[in-house]
Order: structure tokens, then sequence, then C-alpha cells
């Protein structure tokens, strides 16, 4: 079986080692594999190069705001699951990060992906609309879930899906991760997780932002409302590492 990932700067899969920067493992050593594909259009998002492709047909919304589209060959790579699996292996960790796009979408070779590393755990990158089968999640030790709030451009109906959000909020080995722009956008968080009873302690804010001084200045108004009503912060170490770059 297959499986499609995004590319690095030199052309090749998106599988790389670094620490993981966001959410409850931030600092963790860990092999990222980053898949290509999504399903939603973030128009903030900063791996548009996983889904916003030259000569796609868009719905009315579907626009980043950066106005820069990506050449699908040159950004898309196709690889055999056991040489994926293979290439992960090599980078000798212990923990990997499947992310994207919206990784759920290969679920089918993930499940085989996943099988062919036993010795590593597992925590997948999600923006929560897709559901893992069983055969895939009884290998995955951590989600990730990051629902889209109203401001990535997103119409509700295909963001947020109730039976989805319901089950994450059961799942232990779910962590909800909001990306905030504005405080505006903590009203929406609070409306969902008390419309699916999100325990409070597995809700990350996180700024939005791709360079540090705006991630600094956003947090400086995230802390308080963290502090408020009991959630975590998430910064973005990667980006204070690296800069907006692929492969960090």
């Amino acid at each position: 079986m297959a499986i499609v990932l995004a590319t690095d700067d030199t052309g090749g899969p998106e599988i790389f080692a670094s620490v993981q920067g966001e959410g409850p493992s931030a600092g963790t050593p860990v092999a990222f594999v980053r898949l290509s594909r999504c399903n939603l259009a973030c128009m903030w998002c900063d791996t548009a190069y996983t889904w916003y492709f030259e000569g796609d047909a868009r719905r009315p919304g579907r626009e980043h705001r950066d106005g820069v589209s990506f050449e699908r060959k040159a950004n898309q790579i196709t690889l055999d699951v056991a040489d994926a699996a293979e290439r992960i292996a090599a980078l000798g960790q212990k923990r990997l990060v499947i992310t994207g796009g919206e990784p759920l979408l290969q679920a089918p070779a993930l499940a085989e992906l996943v099988a062919a590393l036993p010795d590593m755990t597992f925590e997948i990158e999600t923006n929560g609309t897709v559901e893992a089968p069983a055969r895939l999640d009884i290998h995955i030790d951590q989600y990730n879930v990051s629902p889209k709030l109203a401001h990535s451009g997103n119409p509700a109906e295909l963001a947020l899906i109730g039976a989805r959000l319901d089950a994450y909020a059961l799942d232990s080995r779910a962590f909800f991760k909001f990306v905030i722009a504005s405080p505006q956008d903590v009203d929406e968080v609070l409306a969902l997780q008390r419309a699916h009873a999100i325990p409070p302690a597995r809700i990350f804010l996180m700024p939005e932002g791709t360079d540090s001084e705006t991630l600094r200045k956003r947090e400086e108004w995230l802390v308080p409302l963290c502090l408020k009503h009991g959630y975590r912060l998430s910064d973005r170490l990667h980006i204070h590492l690296f800069g907006d770059t692929r492969g960090t």
C-alpha cells in the first residue's frame, strides 16, 4: 500500500526528527511524518503546501490569506508504506508524530505504517472531523485534536462535527488544541467545551502566528485567559527555534 506525503525543501518526503513544538508533548524528541491532503481549508494554515494546489476547483471561501498556491507534483510524494516505515525507523526515535494536512484521510495506509513500527509510540495531529478505524485507533497513544474555529474560514458544518467532538471528549488520549487569533475566539472555545463536556485540563489555547513576535504578543493576553478558565497554554517552540520552515 502507498502513502502520500508532503515534501521537504529538497523535494524528498517530509520525514524528520525534531522536538515536538506544540501541545502536551512539547519539548519531547520525536520523529515526524507529514502527510499531504486536507478536507478543510484554514485561511491562516502554515502548511498550505499540503492542500492548496494550483488548478484545484475550490469551493467559495477556500482561499489562503497569502494568496499563494502550490504545484502539486513538487509538493506531494508517494511512497510505499514499507519504505516510509524504514525511513522513520532510521531516525532512531521512540515516538512518531503523524501530522498533515489531515492524516486520517489516509487511515488505511496509516494502519499499515504503525503496524510496521512496533517499537514506537504514536500521536496523531487531527482537525477532529474524521474517525480513525479500529485497526489504526488501537495503536494510537495520543490524539492532538485541533477543531477549527470560525476565524479559520471553514464553515462550522464542515469543521465542527458534534459526534466526533463528543467521542474525543470521552477519550482520555485526546487533547484539544485551539488556535487563537483574538480574545473573542476563546468565547467559541467555552461554548464548545460546554456543548461537548470537554475537560478543561485537556484544552490547550495556542496563539495563531508564524513568527516569534506575533506569538509573544498574543500570549500576553492568552495567559490570563488560561488562568481564568483553567486551560493550558501551548507555545509553538519550533517557530522560535527554526522559524516557519519545513522539516522542523
